[in-house]
């Protein structure tokens, strides 16, 4: 939304905290500043493959196909709530300040990317939500990052949900393929919003190295700790 039309619908509908609904300082913004100092900061050193603190042994993300992985903020508190606010709530502004903060704190060599791919969702989930989170996610980051975006992943059957599954429903991602190109880009920047398992990114993972991907790093806005 442009600026002066934010600010004129602010004058009849006061801007709001996205996740708690306290006023907010200014039309543009999603996040009270409680909200945003209650963010869950992950600033202890972490393991580059699995994206947990350390010591990880055994890395969970040790025999999965992506090389690394990070995050800004754990998946708790605030951080958490904005996700379910994106995915379930219908908060799209949000995906805008979740990936400001994760193009703010990314690791430069993450970004060393020839494009971002977003994870991509289940059809019938995309249909009922009318958008798919991770895309907006990657559209969001490629803007900050001048990287470009391709969506050339396609999910083949049902997406088992991650959190709160169990362990073995969690373990199957579904059937992921590189489509409608023929050969993923070298170096690619996989988007989420949340890495749980690492199983759906794994998948992705995999179906990109199968179509020439040499290299996959994958970016989420939180860490299930």
């Amino acid at each position: 939304m442009h600026p002066v039309l934010a600010e004129l619908v602010a004058v009849f509908a006061p801007p709001a905290c996205t996740v708690c609904g306290e006023p907010v300082g200014a039309a543009d913004e999603v996040l009270c500043a409680g909200c945003r100092r209650a963010l869950p900061w992950l600033r202890a050193p972490r393991c580059p493959r699995c994206a947990l603190p350390l010591p990880c042994a055994p890395c969970p993300a040790q025999r999965l196909a992506f090389d690394a992985a990070w995050a800004p903020v754990a998946h708790a508190g605030s951080a958490r709530t904005s996700v379910q606010a994106l995915k379930f709530g219908g908060k799209l502004a949000l995906a805008e300040a979740m990936a400001a903060q994760m193009a703010a704190a990314a690791p430069a060599p993450l970004l060393d990317a020839e494009a971002i791919v977003p994870v991509p969702p289940a059809r019938a989930r995309a249909r009922s939500r009318g958008f798919d989170p991770a895309a907006l996610l990657a559209r969001a980051l490629g803007r900050r990052t001048d990287l470009p975006v391709q969506a050339c992943l396609r999910r083949v059957g049902p997406a088992p949900r991650q959190l709160g599954a169990a362990a073995r429903d969690r373990r199957s991602a579904g059937r992921i393929r590189v489509e409608p190109v023929a050969r993923a880009p070298a170096r690619v920047l996989l988007v989420d919003d949340v890495h749980t398992t690492g199983a759906t990114l794994h998948a992705c993972a995999a179906a990109l190295r199968s179509a020439g991907a040499e290299r996959v790093s994958a970016m989420t806005y939180s860490r299930a700790m």
